[in-house]
């Protein structure tokens, strides 16, 4: 490989690394800015959990067409198409002061972002060879998730100096920017884009759900990287607001270690799991989830922030490392990856919308006084992510036993 294609290589990297960014940014923005959002628009919990889902449920919604699209038409055109939409979005957010109006932005905000991290990884394949594949994706998730970090503390600082509708109209030209950055750079060699009828028919997609050991690690899949989504990108802001009292910096501090220990999770799980095998990395990170949810749920407001800190941040690392259901689907389905790969996508993000919406109605159960609502309705909440990833982690743990299926982190 030459300098000058190595570098072309890696200037495609970077232009789809700033629109993985913006979306991860995205994604998590409406647990700082929930109260502001209350306050302004007057929405409550149940109405809040709603239209914050609406990323996840649009994102879900595109995700099995979006691999056909991508054979046919390739990663240079699609995402940008996508993000065109992600900008209309953000912009009307900006201006929004109705539910409705939120609502509609957040859809299209998620629509446009739907086709940033498959189009990434369909890119990659075209110009990085297999044996480097695998460590340029990784390092690509684990970069992209730092985009959380900047909807943490410095989206609490921008929210309370310029505003939140300010970041969301600012936020809308740097989609636009990205979009035209990957038209720009990402061309893809000749012959990259092929059309193949098992590529594009629906029959891949039966095999693929009427397999048992998918339904053994896609539903955990729903619980571990849709409660962490739920978390991250909504619930814990008002939980740190209102259940424990935190400022807002206070909790944009909290929210940004769960951020690092996102990122050192994608960054880190690969290596882990090189040593103990996919299946059982996947089944430790669940259950370390599980115990982060339950010392959540015994948080009390005399609790000091760097133990609320330190907390997150081990939730954010045991919630990441059920990236690596990617590669149980990869070794599943060997000879049909890309729909593999898409129908966890559709568990984990359709996770993100059900749990994001279903803890909301959970929350908004409970009465509240000035918007605010007693502890008890976030350990409930809390109770019923818990219960959920319990549940699926049970099922999912035959697949832990050796010889249960070959692990793609072993040799």
């Amino acid at each position: 490989m030459s300098r000058g294609a190595g570098g072309r290589r890696w200037a495609v990297v970077a232009v789809f690394l700033l629109a993985y960014w913006l979306s991860f940014f995205y994604r998590s923005t409406n647990a700082v800015i929930a109260d502001d959002l209350t306050r302004d628009v007057g929405i409550g919990a149940g109405a809040l959990g709603l239209m914050t889902s609406l990323f996840f449920l649009t994102f879900a919604a595109v995700q099995l067409p979006l691999g056909s699209a991508l054979d046919r038409f390739g990663a240079r055109f699609v995402t940008p198409a996508l993000l065109l939409a992600a900008v209309a979005g953000s912009a009307l957010f900006a201006l929004a002061d109705t539910f409705t109006g939120l609502a509609v932005g957040r859809a299209l905000i998620g629509l446009g972002m739907a086709g940033v991290l498959m189009g990434s990884l369909k890119a990659f394949a075209s110009l990085f060879p297999p044996t480097a594949f695998a460590s340029v994706s990784s390092l690509f998730v684990g970069l992209g998730s730092l985009g959380a970090l900047a909807a943490a503390t410095p989206l609490a600082w921008l929210a309370s100096t310029v505003g939140w509708r300010a970041v969301f109209g600012w936020g809308a030209l740097l989609v636009l920017l990205a979009a035209a950055a990957i038209v720009l750079v990402a061309r893809e060699p000749v012959g990259a884009r092929r059309i193949t009828s098992t590529a594009s028919g629906a029959g891949g997609f039966s095999r693929v759900f009427r397999d048992e050991d998918f339904w053994r690690f896609a539903p955990l899949t729903l619980a571990v990287t849709g409660g962490l989504f739920a978390w991250q990108g909504l619930w814990a802001g008002p939980f740190l607001t209102q259940r424990l009292g935190l400022e807002a910096l206070a909790a944009g501090n909290v929210l940004m270690a769960m951020g690092l220990g996102v990122t050192a999770g994608f960054l880190g799980s690969g290596f882990v799991a090189a040593r103990f095998g996919v299946a059982r990395t996947v089944a430790g990170g669940a259950g370390a989830f599980l115990l982060a949810l339950l010392l959540l749920l015994l948080a009390t407001p005399s609790w000091p922030v760097a133990a609320l800190q330190a907390l997150a941040a081990a939730l954010g690392v045991a919630g990441a490392s059920n990236v690596l259901s990617y590669s149980l689907a990869r070794d599943a389905f060997p000879e049909m990856t890309g729909r593999a790969v898409t129908a966890v996508n559709l568990f984990g993000i359709g996770g993100g919308a059900l749990l994001q919406w279903g803890l909301g109605v959970v929350v908004g159960a409970f009465p509240s006084v000035a918007g605010a609502h007693p502890p008890i309705a976030f350990q409930a909440a809390l109770a019923v992510t818990a219960a959920l990833v319990l549940v699926t982690l049970v099922r999912f743990a035959p697949l832990t036993r050796p010889g249960a299926r070959p692990d793609p982190g072993r040799g």
